[in-house]
């Protein structure tokens, strides 16, 4: 597999200075560059790299006006880091495998674009369907009537349940489980506990990233419902019936209790907990290792603590604390007064 650096520059909208028919095959850090890997600067910091980079391809800035090897071509962008998605995808779009590996189980009525990547021992049950360009890697497991839009990446060791709903663009990473069981029992007259069946399923919508070991419980009644460009770290866990707004980030080891409604634009710090049954305004921010046990309705408001206070306050709080021990000698010289 190999680019030209004109290649590259149609795809990034950017302006080559130098050779354009320069071949690279392959990415690397600028200090750690070769004649047949490209490179880019987006922090000033690494431009003392420049000068001596070997590197085929160098993605810079407009302004950028360090002299460079001769045999460095130039590609010339607004923002190079705002670049790097759009060539990374497209590298790992041309960069992987197509077909069908030897040792998996796929019954006759899947409908699987030919375009499809499935790797060795993932076994897909019967009524699935599966959109173009979708790579679903070795041991996964997609339970029956799932349906998987197109460009969705699923990574080795992926557990989707039966009935779950996976959108465009997604990325599920390894050893995440869709669609398991919710944690839904109902206490008897003695003492035990009968579980309550989880008929429901869950939805990623488009554009959304399941971080590895995550786990997303299927709803009671309806679905758990993860909608468009929210992102989850890994090891999260979001509990049945759970809905999730637009572009919302979660950091690792949160975990979002049962019914509870996150809005749009929120921002979940990790190890953060939220209580069940409650609703959080769109573009909350919640602070690493709070606890939220109940609403936040203002929008845009920022909580921290167990219990979860708002921020500002906190501050306020942490600031009239360190002066306490001048307070405090101020009060015992009164006294002696």
């Amino acid at each position: 597999m190999q680019f030209t650096a004109n290649q590259i520059a149609q795809l990034i909208q950017g302006k080559v200075e130098g050779n354009p028919d320069k071949i690279i095959r392959t990415f690397s850090k600028i200090e750690e560059a070769t004649p047949d890997s490209i490179s880019f600067i987006a922090n000033e910091k690494y431009e003392k790299y420049a000068s001596d980079s070997k590197a085929g391809i160098l993605i810079v800035s407009n302004q950028f006006s360090i002299p460079v090897s001769p045999e460095t071509t130039l590609i010339r962008v607004e923002e190079p880091y705002s670049c790097l998605p759009t060539l990374l995808a497209f590298y790992d779009k041309v960069n992987t495998n197509r077909g069908i590996e030897e040792y998996t189980s796929i019954p006759d009525d899947v409908i699987i674009d030919a375009s499809c990547y499935i790797g060795s021992f993932t076994y897909i049950s019967k009524g699935v369907k599966i959109g173009k360009d979708v790579k679903i890697f070795p041991q996964s497991y997609i339970g029956e009537n799932v349906e998987i839009g197109d460009n969705t990446i699923i990574f080795p060791g992926v557990k989707v349940y039966r009935d779950v709903k996976i959108g465009n663009n997604c990325t599920i990473h390894s050893n995440a489980v869709i669609g398991s069981d919710g944690f839904g029992f109902a206490p008897q007259a003695d003492g035990s506990f009968k579980k309550i069946p989880q008929t429901g399923n869950v939805i990623l919508e488009d554009h959304v990233e399941i971080g590895a070991n995550t786990v997303i419980d299927r709803a009671s009644i309806g679905s758990t419902l993860i909608k468009k460009g929210a992102k989850l770290d890994n090891l999260i866990q979001i509990a049945h019936n759970v809905e999730i707004g637009e572009n919302t980030v979660i950091a690792a080891q949160a975990g979002v209790s049962g019914s509870t409604k996150l809005g749009k634009n929120v921002m979940i710090g990790g190890q953060a907990g939220i209580v069940g049954h409650i609703k959080i305004a769109n573009g909350s921010k919640i602070n690493a290792q709070s606890g939220v046990s109940k609403s936040i309705e203002e929008e845009g408001k920022g909580v921290t603590g167990s219990p979860a206070h708002d921020f500002r306050e906190m501050l306020r709080a942490q600031a009239l604390m360190r002066k306490l021990p001048e307070l405090l000698a101020r009060i015992e010289a009164l006294e002696k007064k």
